[in-house]
């Protein structure tokens, strides 16, 4: 009677949840088409391709792409992307907890309004938008900087053909741009901590500084973990726009602005570019399922609430 009970439910839940099924059908439809099968294209990683003979009729040269790859531009695109990469995680982390944290402690709600749309705006804005606003500061002839240097007697700088200062600036750029991100959510995690908490750490004498670290914080950690894990499995994939439209395209910045991206875009670009690009795409896609699947795997042993799968 209970096994009867319990398959008559679960029928009747099966029924009731069809026009959800349907609702999820164009979704389904759109991953499948755009994300699935393009993976069929893998095979250009292994082929000199042509496009008179086509994806499927070009020469197979086995792991040649690949070689290319490791032996001419591996080092310096690795290294680019993977220390920028880090760098981020944690600034981001960083400052979007420290500012979320400075919004929420904003009692006027309409300022505190204010200063999430600010916060947020920089993200909503085009990459293309942000390179020129980065040009209007840095241009060699017309910048705000160089004009402030010469006012104060200062030699001016040719930013976009010095590479020492573009790490500091890409750091910068990416900060500004996508902090607001992370802090929106930082702050939806914040405002669903139960008030009383602090109000009972308040009458126990507990400062500021000790209700962020035994509150605040622990209360984050679901959404710092799932926001960390995501971050990991894109650390081998760049901000196009950010390493290729904001230094302008330079060549003199290439050894510190060459990720994995944009080397994608050049080879694509380039004669016969085709197969080492989908290569190098190959190898990003790979690194990058491995590191999901191995982040998750640690925070699974630590934590199993906090995973994602």
């Amino acid at each position: 009677m209970i096994t009867r009970s319990i398959s008559k439910q679960f029928k009747k839940n099966l029924i009731r949840s069809i026009p959800l099924y349907f609702m999820l059908l164009p979704t389904l439809a759109y991953i499948f088409i755009n994300n699935y099968i393009p993976m069929a294209g893998i095979v250009v990683a292994f082929k000199k391709y042509s496009a008179r003979l086509g994806i499927w009729g070009s020469d197979s040269v086995g792991f040649s792409n690949f070689t290319y790859l490791f032996r001419n531009d591996a080092t310096i695109l690795i290294r680019n992307t993977l220390l920028y990469n880090t760098a981020f995680i944690f600034l981001d982390l960083f400052f979007g907890i420290v500012i979320a944290i400075m919004v929420t402690d904003i009692f006027h709600k309409k300022a505190r309004k204010i200063y999430q749309s600010a916060i947020l705006l920089p993200f909503l804005v085009s990459m293309v938008i942000v390179s020129y606003i980065v040009y209007a500061f840095l241009s060699t002839e017309n910048g705000m900087i160089n004009a402030i240097l010469s006012s104060l007697g200062q030699e001016e700088v040719m930013w976009y053909a010095t590479p020492r200062y573009w790490p500091f600036i890409l750091s910068f750029v990416h900060l500004w741009k996508g902090v607001g991100y992370g802090c929106m959510i930082y702050i939806a995690g914040i405002a669903g901590i139960d008030p009383a908490l602090y109000e009972a750490a308040k009458l126990d004498g507990a400062s500021k500084w000790h209700q962020i670290r035994y509150i605040t914080l622990p209360a984050l950690v679901p959404s710092l973990t799932t926001l960390l894990l995501l971050s990991v499995g894109r650390i081998f994939n760049s901000d196009f726009g950010l390493f290729y439209q904001v230094p302008q395209n330079s060549g003199a910045l290439f050894d510190v602005t060459n990720t994995i991206d944009t080397y994608v875009y050049r080879a694509l670009i380039s004669v016969g570019g085709i197969g080492r690009s989908s290569a190098a795409s190959v190898f990003q896609s790979l690194v990058g399922f491995i590191l999901v699947v191995a982040s998750n795997f640690i925070v699974r042993k630590i934590n199993k609430d906090n995973a994602i799968f």
